[in-house]
């Protein structure tokens, strides 16, 4: 669905943002990434940016943020402050799809870690939506427009 709709308003090719860090070798995200890349073909410029959204997103160009729940993961273990960089994003003029899982719907988790990770996944998820002009939840492949 993100896709689609950054295509709909976009009027040249857009720009998608993977934030996942690919320093972990791990073999099945890079099977998650190839198929990504393959579904994508040739409809975006891809751009990897685990941290420093901020830098990468320009005024005027229309971009996929995949994905903030990546993104959040990677913040986790650097000295970054989300807050001030989602502030400046949010500041550009520009068409912006941001992707972010739900996590926040299961148990408390027993570590804190995951805890710090469920509670700035919530706090992300509110900066965006206070931002943007549309949030959709999606859940089994159907929409639903909260804002």
């Amino acid at each position: 669905m993100a896709e689609k709709k950054i295509l709909e308003i976009c009027s040249k090719k857009p720009y998608y943002i993977a934030t996942y860090d690919n320093s972990f070798e791990d073999y099945e995200m890079r099977e998650r990434i190839d198929c990504h890349l393959a579904r994508r073909d040739d409809k975006f410029i891809t751009i990897e940016e685990p941290l420093h959204l901020d830098f990468v997103i320009k005024e005027g160009e229309s971009y996929l943020v995949d994905c903030l729940s990546m993104w959040i993961m990677n913040l986790l273990s650097s000295d970054e402050d989300y807050k001030k960089i989602l502030e400046k994003v949010l500041a550009i003029e520009a068409n912006i799809v941001f992707v972010l899982n739900d996590v926040n719907s299961g148990i408390i988790p027993d570590n804190a870690l995951s805890r710090q990770y469920i509670d700035t996944s919530g706090i992300v998820g509110q900066i965006i939506a206070q931002g943007c002009d549309e949030v959709y939840q999606i859940i089994v492949g159907l929409e639903n427009r909260l804002k």
